[in-house]
This record gives structure tokens, sequence and C-alpha cells, in this order.
């Protein structure tokens, strides 16, 4: 009767034959993981200053309205404090969208120096890898070689 090759042996062999070294992929892993890390600090950074913005803004807003609902003598009184808070809600609004502006900018600086010192990192990652296993394959080269030339001489 007909047996099914064992192919499972086979693979076997076969990988033992061909060495792999883990080490670059735990560099890899542990290179994404700080990055992440690194940009996780940059978000959150930025959450935390945009709500302290948030929070200062809706203080102030809220100082104004006690004012503008304060009793006034004269009708012309509430038109007038209208017309102010208007114009310090105007103000409120630039001050604060520029300190939103500022964050944004941080953000995006600190994320385009992360990349930048990710992408030197990953290159000379590559080299160093490429070096490796250019070595590994001369080595190997080398040896079948020498294996080869002891066989021919038998």
């Amino acid at each position: 009767m007909a047996r099914t090759p064992d192919f499972a042996k086979t693979m076997q062999d076969m990988m033992a034959n061909f060495p792999i070294d883990t080490s670059s992929m735990q560099e890899a892993m542990k290179s994404q993981s700080l990055l992440g890390e690194k940009l996780a600090r940059v978000a959150l950074t930025a959450a935390e200053r945009s709500t302290e913005i948030s929070a200062r803004w809706a203080k102030d807003s809220i100082t104004r309205m006690g004012e503008l609902a304060a009793v006034k003598e004269e009708p012309s009184e509430y038109a007038k404090a209208m017309s102010d808070f208007a114009s310090a809600s105007a103000e409120m609004m630039a001050e604060h969208m520029a300190a939103y502006a500022e964050v944004a900018k941080k953000v995006q600086m600190d994320t385009v120096d992360l990349m930048l010192t990710a992408g030197k990192d990953i290159a000379s990652d590559a080299q160093k890898v490429a070096d490796k296993v250019a070595q590994d394959n001369q080595a190997v080269v080398k040896k079948a070689s020498t294996a080869a030339t002891a066989a021919a001489a038998k």
C-alpha cells in the first residue's frame, strides 16, 4: 500500500538548515514599541494642554457671563454690557485659538522629529541586517565549497 510521505519531517529538516536570527525581529519590535510610546506621549501631552486651554476658556467665559448677568441701573448699560461681552468673547476666541494652534504646531514638529529619527534608525538597522546576511551567506557558500572540494578529492 502507498504511504503518504511525511512532509513535516522534511520541512523541519529544511528549516533546520536555514538558521534564522530572530534578534532583528526582536529589535524591530522594540523600536516600534518605543516609537509608539513616544507618539502616545506626544498625543497625551497635546490632549492635556488642549484640555487646559478649554478649561481656561470656559472659566473666562463664565466670568464674563457673570458680569453680563449683573443688574444694571439704566437700559443702556445692558447694551454696553452686551457689547463688552461680545468684544471680550471675540478677543478670548482669538487668544485661545492661537493657543490651540501652538499646541498643534508643537505636535506636528514633535511627530516629524520622531518620524525622521525612526526612519534613520530603521535604515541603520536594515543596513546591519543586510551586512549580517551577506556575511552569513558568504560563510555558508565557503563552507559548501570546501565540502564540495573535499568530496570531489575523495
